[in-house]
């Protein structure tokens, strides 16, 4: 085994030991991204010559899926740094995050997400451009990672039908207002609200504007989210021992590294409902104990039950809604 092996096991074994207690924390510990940090793995895409590991899409998923079945919150917020790493590493990258980019591969900042503005539906978090930059209205009703992470990457709908993408650092300020939510699982996910009434961005901070178009999302991001739910499923198998849904696995894992743009909502309805039954089959398979608070049966089917929602878009839906029998008549 290769020393990163070994010592990602060795992360894999904390996690699994402390998931209890992250379930009944109101923080996911700082210890476990300095665990990640680490390993290397805030920079897992990021060139070796810049002190990443320079993974391939499939080692990426692999490690997420193997992260999630130990610790499905502390995976749930790590992989969201991915965003702010990817904009590190463009080349045309605005001097504020070119200049942190080290810091950014090797964890030292980190980042989370708040894409309203690039979701479909009606524009719930505007961008008003000012003299002195952009000027945010509305809101962001979920965001992960308040207090355990250092920027945001932004996404707004602009003038124009387009969407623009700033950095705001992760903090209260001028015209942001954060409201935590209590979530029935992951909720050490410091998940929260975000209000804004004129907030100032300056213009330095602008990653990027682009035309709004809510069915273009790279596969790529998709794929990564959907390890989430192999994870869970992983979880269960574990603990259950050889069955039939081993095989389920190794198909709904190859659903999703096979999918394109048009076959990923039906690949990831296809994790996401097997990592429900698996939780189910856990359940029965622990017995009685599975009622009991803070069994591993008891939290693994509320984590499942919250990743049927998450980054659920309006084709991933519908797609679940059919395999649960609730589809269109």
């Amino acid at each position: 085994m290769s020393d990163f092996s070994a010592q990602l096991a060795e992360v894999v074994e904390r996690f699994t030991h402390d998931a209890t207690d992250v379930d009944h924390a109101d923080a996911i510990p700082r210890t476990h991204f300095d665990q990640l940090a680490a390993l290397g793995l805030f920079g897992a895409f990021a060139p070796i010559d810049m002190g990443g590991l320079e993974f391939s899409l499939a080692e990426l998923c692999d490690c997420v899926e193997l992260l999630a079945s130990a610790c499905l919150a502390s995976t749930f917020v790590w992989i969201q740094h991915f965003r702010l790493l990817a904009a590190a590493l463009d080349p045309s990258a605005p001097g504020i995050v070119a200049d942190l980019r080290r810091e950014i591969v090797r964890g030292q900042v980190r980042g989370g997400v708040a894409l309203t503005g690039s979701q479909p539906g009606p524009a719930r978090l505007k961008a008003t451009p000012t003299r002195e930059g952009w000027s945010l209205d509305g809101e962001a009703p979920w965001v992960s990672g308040w207090g355990l992470v250092d920027h945001l990457v932004v996404a707004a709908r602009g003038p124009e039908d387009t969407v623009v993408t700033l950095l705001l650092d992760a903090r209260d300020q001028p015209g942001l207002v954060a409201t935590r939510h209590q979530l029935a699982a992951l909720n050490a996910t410091a998940t929260v609200k975000l209000t804004f009434a004129a907030m100032l961005v300056e213009a330095d901070r602008v990653l990027g504007q682009v035309l709004y178009d809510p069915t273009h999302e790279l596969p790529e991001g998709l794929r990564v989210n959907g390890s989430l739910a192999l994870g869970v499923t992983r979880r269960c198998l574990n603990v259950i021992g050889p069955s039939r849904l081993d095989h389920e696995l190794r198909e709904a894992r190859n659903a999703l590294d096979g999918a394109n743009a048009e076959t990923m909502p039906l690949a990831r309805a296809q994790a996401c409902e097997l990592a429900v039954r698996a939780s189910n089959s856990l359940a029965v398979h622990q017995g009685s104990s599975s009622v009991l608070e803070a069994s591993i049966a008891e939290r693994t089917g509320r984590e499942a039950q919250v990743l049927l929602t998450f980054g659920s878009r309006p084709a991933i839906r519908r797609e679940l809604l059919e395999r649960f029998g609730a589809g269109t008549a």
